[in-house]
């Protein structure tokens, strides 16, 4: 296979791969969204604790016991790079749905994911997402900011 078709085959198979993941996120089902990551994926969330190491299904399956129905979303300026057998994806992510307590999530964040090819299978093997902070020493995240 020539440089550039296997390069095309390899980002082809990697957005199908956060394409299947999205949707698994988005129907809240943890066993299926964690099949999409390494065994020591390291995750950067915007909830606590500041970092997460491996896969928790029972903490992933808590936070989607809080939504009402599906988690939506969209992403946009999503960039991509493949070389060898690691990979780099950044874009922004809008997410929406209701909570548990009625409350309307609409929120965007920035998201960047580094993903690793093991066994022919490209995995997530870390994650950060983020929002900006106000820069006026109040430390409030401002979660109203889009695109």
């Amino acid at each position: 296979m020539k440089d550039e078709t296997k390069a095309r085959h390899e980002e082809e198979a990697v957005i199908a791969m956060l394409m299947m993941r999205a949707k698994a996120l988005g129907e809240k089902n943890a066993e299926e969204a964690l099949s999409y990551e390494a065994e020591d994926a390291i995750e950067f969330s915007l909830a606590p604790p500041l970092v997460y190491y491996g896969k928790d299904q029972a903490g992933l399956q808590a936070w989607f016991d809080t939504w009402e129905g599906p988690i939506g979303g969209e992403v946009r300026d999503a960039k991509l790079t493949v070389g060898g057998d690691v990979a780099f994806w950044s874009g922004l992510m809008h997410m929406t749905g209701t909570k548990t307590d009625g409350a309307e999530v609409d929120l965007w964040f920035r998201q960047t994911l580094g993903l690793v090819k093991q066994d022919g299978r490209w995995l997530v093997a870390h994650q950060h997402a983020s929002v900006p902070f106000a820069m006026d020493g109040s430390g409030r995240a401002l979660l109203d900011l889009k695109p």
